[in-house]
């Protein structure tokens, strides 16, 4: 009776953490459970050049999205998770980070009207203008702002219905090549109307009200994101390299391959990671090592038992998402099964060791040195290799620098180098 007690208290005390993980899982679990739902059909029906032609712009359009966010997530669900209380904190900090993106978002326009120069680009103008207002998805939608408050059952709702509803578009309209560009019309339109309704909501329902604010007032975010942004940047760059080097070196066939391995792994990846975004705004306030310990040794038997899972299911998934003509990628997703445990403890760090500590260089650091490690690796395939093979081994092995970088650090809670948190 005691244990039924104890185990009872612990689920209504963490009931929000619960609640707040469960939706964060569906959400993200749930777009790439649609994303690959879709894909036996899309890679049959577009073929390997024409997917693997969206998929390579989607990748470009990426760093635009990249620069939008500038890594205010981690700033807003910093500031909301400490002051949810505080309508005043929240709109302000809210304003800040909306106009923030604004701004960049016109940056952006002009850098990207000036890769019209590019004959790739002029040749898939359209295409490429239909993803780049996928830009304001990141502008709009609020899914940090739900994840601090641990209300992403809201977020859920609307950004799954959205999705779900592509589906059917898709079945009905996209039939050949030629359909690529009514694809990415639907894939991009709809999840932006959803972007809309949710900036609508928190402004209406939670009475969010968003300021004008001049660039100029804005370098405290700027300043304050910055470690955040170099440190996103820095990933991003380095998973979108694959892409750009295997399209530019391989041909677009090979672009396809390794989606389809990347789109197997990240499915379980997202699924465990969303395990630490939704305990840190519970835990943010009374963080200590103790805990620190416990989080680490949790994160690290579920993420070496969904690699072992995802390396022993892989050749069944790639066979009924592609059929036998994407059994190449295969190896592909054997050897990126590993990141699913590395991606896992760096978030550990990331989150519950360098942000609370205000070390924010040293997850920087880290992303910097798996670049470095990857572009070195990755030249030596460009030389002396041309498998994709190659490619997914160096951008593994780049994922497991960050963990040996993590383990020399000098806030190592493993060997006890964490100090006492507040």
């Amino acid at each position: 009776m005691t244990k039924l007690r104890i185990i009872k208290e612990n689920f209504f005390n963490n009931r929000k953490i619960a609640e707040n993980y469960f939706f964060m899982t569906f959400l993200q679990t749930a777009n790439m459970l649609i994303a690959l739902l879709l894909y036996p059909y899309l890679i049959r029906m577009l073929g390997k050049e024409a997917y693997g032609t969206y998929v390579f712009v989607l990748s470009n359009i990426q760093i635009f999205n990249l620069v939008v966010a500038f890594g205010f997530d981690t700033t807003l669900l910093k500031q909301i998770s400490m002051n949810n209380d505080n309508a005043e904190i929240k709109s302000q900090t809210f304003s800040e980070i909306f106009m923030a993106r604004i701004w960049l978002f016109f940056l952006c326009g002009i850098i990207f009207a000036a890769l019209f120069c590019i004959p790739f680009v002029q040749k898939n103008a359209i295409l490429y203008i239909i993803v780049f207002s996928t830009t304001l998805i990141t502008i709009l939608f609020p899914l940090t702002y739900f994840q601090a408050l641990q209300k992403t059952k809201h977020a859920t709702y609307i950004n799954v219905t959205t999705r779900v509803l592509t589906i059917p578009l898709i079945f009905m309209f996209v039939k050949s090549p030629a359909d690529l560009l009514l694809y990415a019309l639907i894939v991009s339109i709809l999840p932006l109307c959803g972007a809309f309704y949710a900036f609508f909501y928190i402004q209406f329902f939670d009475k969010i009200t968003v300021r004008f604010i001049s660039p100029g007032k804005l370098k405290p975010v700027f300043k304050e994101s910055l470690p955040f942004f170099a440190t996103n940047a820095l990933d991003r760059i380095k998973q979108e390299s694959v892409t750009f080097i295997v399209g530019t070196f391989l041909g677009m066939g090979s672009v396809a391959l390794w989606d389809l391995a990347h789109k197997i792994v990240l499915l379980p990846k997202n699924f465990i990671n969303s395990i630490n975004a939704s305990i840190f705004p519970e835990v943010i306030n009374t963080l200590t090592e103790e805990k620190v310990r416990k989080i680490f040794r949790f994160n690290t038997i579920i993420g070496i038992s969904i690699t072992i899972l995802v390396a022993l299911c892989s050749y069944f998934a790639v066979l009924v998402l592609g059929g036998k003509q994407m059994l190449a990628a295969y190896p592909l997703v054997i050897i990126l099964s590993t990141t699913i445990y590395t991606a896992l403890l760096v978030d550990c760090y990331f989150n519950f060791v360098f942000v609370p500590q205000n070390r924010y260089y040293l997850a920087t650091k880290n992303q910097l040195v798996s670049l470095l490690s990857f572009l070195v690796l990755a030249a030596i395939g460009i030389v002396f290799f041309h498998n994709v093979v190659f490619f997914v081994v160096a951008f593994t092995v780049s994922c497991w620098v960050e963990i040996v970088y993590c383990r020399l650090s000098p806030l190592n809670p493993p060997q006890g180098g964490l100090e006492r948190l507040s």
